[in-house]
């Protein structure tokens, strides 16, 4: 997968590209990243690349000229990638998303800054806009390295076991079971029974099932939206039946 980043600074981008998963993938050329810093089409001898917004206010916008040339640079040279700018106002990130992105051969993100940028270059050059959250960060690099990072776990080769992506968190559209490791027993916690019985059938059934109780206590708007199977409906009933009885037991205590 060809990424192409339009960022006034991609140095920031050594946090991906030289660590981990995403800078393992890098490095073996699954996945490639090339800039285009705006500063770089400046025309002026200070390389101007903030400018004042019409109507005054707080605040500064992206240089448009400098900005467009990079974009097209990019465009030019990713010649069927489609733009997306990582903006607070974009559609929010989802896992369902970032699969569909993960599938395209090249990508071009934009990486705001200052206040924003012109609504004339969202017009012209802008395919879509993409948001982590309701919130509002410093620029939109943190946000492009987010959205790599999850979109290099769906290439072929990039994780050591090829399944792990199809279990992570949201791919289902439910919450991942949660997970234990040794010791057996932790300061008196001990590891569920379900798990160490090695009986698969018993292990499928309680993951499915934590899986739904977790949505259902911490994410109960992604199960308005879920079609369940008779299976995991009468395992949802389960847990939360068994929920209900802890909570009492332990008001009892």
């Amino acid at each position: 997968m060809q990424i192409g980043l339009v960022t006034l600074f991609p140095e920031m981008f050594a946090a991906i590209a030289e660590h981990g998963i995403s800078g393992r993938a890098i490095r073996s050329k699954l996945v490639s990243l090339d800039f285009w810093n705006p500063r770089d089409f400046s025309l002026d001898k200070h390389r101007t690349v903030d400018d004042k917004p019409f109507g005054g206010g707080p605040g500064m916008l992206m240089k448009t000229e400098p900005l467009v040339a990079s974009i097209q640079a990019a465009k030019s040279s990713l010649s069927n990638a489609k733009v997306t700018y990582l903006s607070p106002q974009g559609a929010t990130l989802t896992q369902h998303r970032v699969v569909e992105l993960a599938a395209k051969d090249s990508l071009i993100l934009v990486c705001g800054r200052y206040q924003g940028i012109d609504a004339r270059i969202l017009e012209t050059e802008i395919d879509e806009e993409i948001s982590l959250g309701d919130f509002v960060i410093s620029g939109g690099e943190i946000a492009a390295m987010a959205l790599i990072d999850a979109m290099i776990r769906f290439q072929p080769g990039a994780l050591g076991d090829k399944d792990s992506a199809q279990q992570d968190s949201f791919t289902a559209g439910l919450l991942h079971s949660p997970e234990y490791t040794r010791p057996q027993n932790f300061k008196g916690q001990e590891v569920p029974t379900e798990l160490l019985n090695g009986n698969h059938e018993v292990i499928r059934k309680w993951r499915v099932k934590q899986s739904l109780g977790a949505t259902w206590l911490k994410r109960p708007d992604l199960l308005e939206d879920a079609s369940l199977s008779l299976e995991q409906e009468k395992l949802l009933q389960e847990f939360k039946l068994e929920h209900e009885q802890e909570q009492i037991l332990g008001a009892n205590k």
